[in-house]
């Protein structure tokens, strides 16, 4: 099945409104094996809307609006597909009645240009809006059918789930079921190494850049729930026999979460000294329910004084290797070992910019450290997030990759890059 969403209202042509919508139903419509040929965003403009309308009927199976179906005069998508799809509309008194006693619990009444809200189609079939006073509408001719949905993100994702999601479902013939599998990462290097594996078509795979990392949707389709859950997971586990430990969980929201899962299972206690990330890898942590569990305190020690005063620093190794180093990094981990108590630590140190470069550290140059009381070890990796990116990308990419070395140490994992340094060993300057 094709699918096209189209987006109505002038306020999201003039940027008034972010267009979370169509992020919202793509993902819901990949998610269901649906594939979204096309997004158009179309204003209150009912000869564009009918035109719109008229060439998306053409080449996709089913349309999804969203927006458009308010009582205002300008608000007139579901007159417009009606028409297209040659089915009347007509007044619905049940309706009217959820409308007026919508109005009635704010101590409202409804004004008559309310009423057009009321009609629903005759062939068709409304859509129920238990959270709003909009119904959505469903309209069918032949094997292609629109559903219709309110702009406001709260009523069209509730009304997604309980109305049109099932119908789809129906129309399937079958049980759709997908995983998602977060890699640490850049797209186009994951693509390459996994390219066969983006090939199949039952299960079928999406990738998604985000930040550092990318998601991987796999989605498949088998008569039962069980069925597709197991095609899911086998292509799943192909993914991280190619991906390797770059590939670190699957269903959750981000890498923190992994991270404080592991620390649980292993009875272990981290703690972060950070300087350029300013308190991210903490904040990424505590977002996490429990972290508590796991994380005690950290300490942001953006200034040179407080790295000697509150994680024993030395000035003189600051003096000699500049704060922007390894040995620095090395000893920002080590003594908040020490001053916590913690099984585990990390160090962050770097140029986040936009000025600040030093001869042979351009910005974005970052120097990631770890220590790890279990072994009295440290990890030590120069990170280059530089070029084009902005501060807050070198931050967030930062505080990304020390999580990451908190997974490795837990797990006793190969740091991605840099060094293993031994108790006494010389840290060298990467």
């Amino acid at each position: 099945m094709t699918a096209e969403i189209i987006c109505v209202g002038t306020e999201l042509l003039l940027g008034d409104i972010v267009n979370t919508n169509a992020q919202f139903l793509s993902r819901e419509l990949a998610e269901l094996g649906i594939t979204v040929l096309h997004q158009q965003v179309v204003g209150d403009n009912p000869a564009r809307l009918r035109a719109i309308v008229e060439e998306a009927k053409q080449r996709s199976d089913l349309l999804v609006f969203s927006g458009g179906l308010g009582p205002t005069a300008d608000d007139l998508t579901k007159e417009t597909v009606a028409e297209v799809f040659g089915d009347p509309l007509h007044f619905d008194e049940t309706e009217w009645d959820k409308i007026v006693a919508f109005f009635a619990r704010t101590g409202r009444t409804p004004s008559e240009n309310n009423r057009k809200q009321a009609m629903v189609p005759a062939r068709g079939h409304k859509l129920p809006n238990d959270h709003g006073t909009a119904p959505g509408a469903w309209f069918e001719d032949g094997p292609h059918a629109a559903a219709l949905l309110p702009g406001v993100p709260r009523e069209m994702k509730a009304m997604w789930t309980e109305q049109v999601r099932p119908l789809l479902q129906k129309r399937q013939n079958c049980t759709i079921h997908s995983m998602t599998l977060r890699v640490l990462g850049g797209e186009s290097s994951i693509a390459a190494k996994a390219a066969p594996l983006f090939e199949s078509e039952n299960p079928t795979a999406a990738i998604y850049c985000k930040t550092g990392e990318s998601e991987i949707r796999v989605t498949a389709r088998a008569a039962t729930e069980a069925g597709a859950e197991a095609l899911c997971a086998e292509h799943v586990a192909r993914f991280r026999a190619v991906l390797g430990d770059n590939a670190y969980d699957v269903d959750v929201p981000g890498l923190a979460y992994t991270v404080v899962r592991l620390l649980k299972e292993r009875g272990l206690h981290v703690t972060t000294a950070e300087s350029c990330t300013g308190g991210l890898v903490a904040e990424k942590l505590t977002d996490v329910p429990g972290a508590s569990e796991v994380f005690g305190f950290g300490f942001v020690t953006y200034a040179e004084t407080a790295k000697s005063r509150l994680l024993g620093v030395d000035p003189a190794l600051i003096e000699r290797c500049n704060v922007v180093s390894g040995p620095v990094a090395v000893a920002m981990a080590r003594g908040a070992l020490a001053a916590s108590g913690a099984d585990l630590a990390i160090g962050i140190t770097g140029l986040a910019g936009p000025g600040g470069a030093l001869p042979g550290k351009p910005v974005g140059t970052v120097y990631l450290a770890g220590a790890d009381a279990r072994t009295g070890q440290a990890r030590l990796v120069r990170l280059a997030i530089g070029g084009y990116q902005e501060r807050s990308v070198i931050r967030a990419r930062a505080a990304l990759y020390a999580l990451d070395m908190i997974r490795r140490m837990t797990l006793g994992l190969a740091p991605d890059g840099g060094v293993v340094l031994d108790p006494g060993q010389d840290v060298p300057e990467l």
